[in-house]
């Protein structure tokens, strides 16, 4: 374990190298954390509403994927600047996963809170702050990942790791493929992040688990278990970006299970022989 917390759903990690800190979120407590390993200080903002996910700026600061819409943050000052909500005309959903593509474009997809089937979508923000919807009928959109010419997406409650065919040029996605679908056993696939030989780890919520998977074939070639049921989400950080750090979360678990895994809902870090690279950052 990197540091102890409660998160109730800890997610959306990522590592900025240029400050030597991962920020990630608590979604439901509408939390946003900057951990420092240097110092284990884990510095929290509540930013008022359920927040989804973050990204990375090119020149500093982050994009989020806030319930009332995307927005600029300043770690500065704690300043938000609301810049557009694809779903205004919606009630009852909030945005989910997201990350920044090779090309600086920031994706997030929705939610809603029914867990309605088909309910949400996936929209990506581009530099000149247009919207522009990739996916509909989802239902818990969730985890992303890029290679050069291939975006993988995970919609958890089908179970299955998607490759798309991707034009860095455009953001366009075509040629959907299953990559992988989870056994029932292993729990459910949820954040995603892609290393630099470019095999995909994928968080396993239920499965106590992160697995890497290759991307041509699917098949599990490495696994981090965990000491925790409800593994969401996992990035690349440290100075060699080797190593793995893992959010969880404890949702809906009983005092019971809580006392049983009393780690749930803290963040993790995992030295694997395996090195990831630095966040795409969003060009807006």
């Amino acid at each position: 374990m990197e540091y102890q917390h409660d998160a109730t759903l800890g997610e959306g990690p990522v590592w900025d190298e240029r400050e030597g800190r991962l920020y990630w979120v608590d979604i439901l407590s509408g939390t946003l954390f900057r951990y420092d390993p240097l110092t284990n200080r884990n510095r929290a903002h509540d930013v008022g509403e359920h927040l989804g996910a973050i990204g990375l700026r090119r020149e500093g600061g982050l994009v989020m994927a806030l319930q009332s819409g995307f927005a600029f943050y300043d770690p500065a000052d704690r300043q938000i600047t609301p810049i557009t909500d694809p779903e205004a005309d919606r009630t009852g959903t909030r945005f989910n996963d997201g990350k920044s593509d090779p090309s600086g474009r920031f994706w997030a997809g929705t939610l809603s809170y029914e867990l309605e089937k088909g309910a949400g979508s996936l929209y990506s923000l581009d530099q000149n702050l247009e919207v522009e919807v990739r996916l509909q009928d989802l239902t818990i959109s969730n985890g992303m990942a890029w290679s050069e010419d291939r975006f993988f997406f995970i919609d958890t409650p089908t179970r299955q790791v998607m490759a798309f065919a991707y034009d860095q040029e455009s953001g366009d996605i075509a040629n959907p493929e299953v990559l992988r679908t989870v056994d029932e056993e292993e729990g459910y696939p949820d954040g995603m992040t892609i290393d630099r030989e470019g095999a995909l780890w994928v968080a396993l919520y239920g499965g106590n688990k992160v697995i890497r998977i290759d991307p041509a074939s699917g098949q599990t070639l490495f696994e981090v278990h965990l000491p925790v049921p409800q593994v969401t989400s996992c990035t690349f950080g440290g100075s060699e970006f080797r190593e793995l750090y893992i959010t969880t979360a404890r949702e809906h678990m009983s005092s019971k299970e809580i006392q049983r895994w009393p780690l749930s809902g803290s963040l993790f870090k995992a030295s694997v022989p395996f090195a990831g690279s630095p966040a795409h950052r969003f060009g807006g």
